[in-house]
């Protein structure tokens, strides 16, 4: 079944701000049915391709991360999973990332505003530039992917859940098969927050936030029993990045979180001193290409936090 024969097209007004299971769906589909999603980028159409700067402290947060849906998916009751096939991405060709005062892992040091507009080939996919000398691989995914919560009332869309949301993991792309765990009858599904790429840990708080059209498919999955979403990669995770190695830098101590921003300060550091960029540059290039992992948790009572910068963003 192709979304262009048997499917169904949502539009970016077709959407809501927060989760709340007493939405109205805005489509009901039967499971297995294909459904492509006007996407909006995490701004709401509040950045543009000529925002300047001042736009990014004039954003009212009330209205960021807009989702689209939600989709009733028939027969879909507490305790099925809601099998989420990602079956292609179209993207815009434009997009933002910017350091959002209060908000991101080094919040406390760059308390200044900053922003970068990208442009990129939306068909080929070339590398996007960021300033003179880098250019970031590309890997369209959805951001914000989830189901209504148990719970009544309004919910921020900012934190992720354990049905989903706002959890920002780059592996959302094409190909994907992800499973949700279904918290109320009809699961009422929505997705937003289309990023062109990202780092695992989006460490500045936003990745490259572009609008975009995602196709997908809707089954379910009877009595899964999930507590937390889990998904299927259709092949290697890295490779858009892994053709010319990796700088690492680490963070090593007791605390998780402590660990994470001595790795990113110390990239940060050697990128501004290697490239000659500014700091903010350098800490909003780690958030759209470069990945946190934790590299060792076992060793008590220090734990290694690592930073892996791609190479080839800079060759």
């Amino acid at each position: 079944m192709t979304a262009h024969h048997h499917g169904h097209t949502l539009h970016r007004h077709q959407g809501h701000l927060g989760w709340n299971n007493a939405f109205p769906p805005v489509l009901t589909v039967a499971p297995g049915e294909t459904i492509t999603f006007e996407v909006a980028e995490a701004s709401g159409g509040q950045l543009s391709p000529s925002s300047v700067l001042a736009d990014v402290t004039r954003m009212d947060f009330g209205k960021v991360n807009p989702v689209t849906g939600p989709v009733l998916v028939d027969g879909a009751k507490p305790g099925d999973a809601l099998k989420v096939t990602l079956i292609s991405f179209r993207p815009s060709g434009w997009g933002w990332t910017a350091n959002i005062p209060g908000f991101g892992l080094l919040a406390d040091e760059f308390k200044d505003p900053a922003l970068h507009l990208w442009k990129y080939d939306a068909s080929g996919l070339t590398p996007a530039l960021f300033g003179p000398g880098a250019r970031v691989p590309l890997k369209p995914f959805a951001g914000t992917i989830g189901v209504a919560p148990a719970e009544s009332g309004l919910h921020s869309i900012v934190p992720p859940r354990p049905v989903g949301g706002n959890m920002d993991i780059r592996d959302m792309a094409a190909g994907t098969e992800l499973y949700l765990p279904v918290a109320v009858s009809g699961a009422l599904f929505s997705v937003g927050d289309t990023h062109a790429a990202q780092g695992d840990g989006e460490v500045c708080g936003t990745a490259i936030e572009s609008p975009m059209e995602v196709t997908l498919r809707l089954d379910l999955v009877r009595g899964a029993n999930l507590a937390m979403p889990r998904f299927t990669t259709p092949g290697p995770v890295s490779r858009h990045l892994d053709g010319a190695g990796y700088e690492v830098t680490t963070g090593i101590g007791p605390d998780l979180m402590t660990g994470a921003r001595v790795a990113v300060r110390t990239m940060v550091d050697l990128l501004s001193k290697k490239t000659g960029m500014s700091a903010v540059d350098a800490y909003m290039l780690c958030s759209v290409c470069a990945d946190l992992r934790i590299s060792e948790i076992v060793d008590q009572p220090n734990w290694v936090v690592s930073l892996y910068f791609p190479r080839i963003v800079l060759a």
